[in-house]
């Protein structure tokens, strides 16, 4: 019975994950957010809607935690996978995901505390600031880090209302890029 059910949340978890990947490669946060379109910038954006996405599924303990981790061993095999693709030699393979994943739970940990800062009496957003210092790499594109901010928590938003059978089925859904639309600049 139980590995019916590790089987379940792995498969699941891969087909969220693939959402994920779908939602962070919309052209629009490269194209209209200025979002480095590069190796980097792309890993930082699949990384933040995975972390919006097992942020939610953390809210529902145990089912939803069960999902996350499905979420997160999807992202991290598919890392695997694409840097052996990419040619990293096996050697240097888990030392490299390795260092993604201690990239991931960074930036991880610095939405989660900047979602949970409200904004300071002069107007700056502790989130805009982390995703300037990590997507950007401090090097902002404009006004791309304060549009990310907005479009993130309506991202959050919109995934709190999904319920937890919806995703547990692998039915996640992103804003599209209408519905993104109002928070950013075209």
């Amino acid at each position: 019975m139980f590995g019916f059910r590790r089987r379940r949340f792995e498969r699941m978890g891969f087909v969220l994950y693939g959402r994920v990947v779908t939602a962070a490669r919309a052209p629009y946060l490269y194209r209209d957010l200025g979002v480095p379109d590069t190796l980097d910038g792309r890993f930082d954006l699949v990384g933040l809607y995975a972390f919006l996405l097992v942020r939610r599924l953390e809210a529902e303990p145990p089912a939803g935690h069960h999902l996350a981790q499905a979420v997160f061993d999807a992202m991290f095999s598919d890392m695997d996978v694409t840097l052996r693709e990419l040619g990293v030699g096996d050697l240097s393979v888990g030392k490299r995901v390795k260092a993604m994943w201690e990239a991931f739970h960074g930036r991880a940990r610095a939405y989660e505390a900047a979602l949970s800062t409200p904004a300071g009496p002069d107007g700056d957003d502790p989130l805009a600031e982390a995703l300037a210092r990590n997507v950007w790499r401090g090097r902002p594109v404009s006004s791309g880090p304060v549009a990310l901010a907005r479009l993130v928590r309506a991202e959050g938003r919109h995934l709190a209302a999904q319920p937890l059978a919806e995703l547990g089925g692998g039915s996640v859904a992103f804003l599209s890029p209408d519905e993104a639309a109002p928070w950013h600049p075209r």
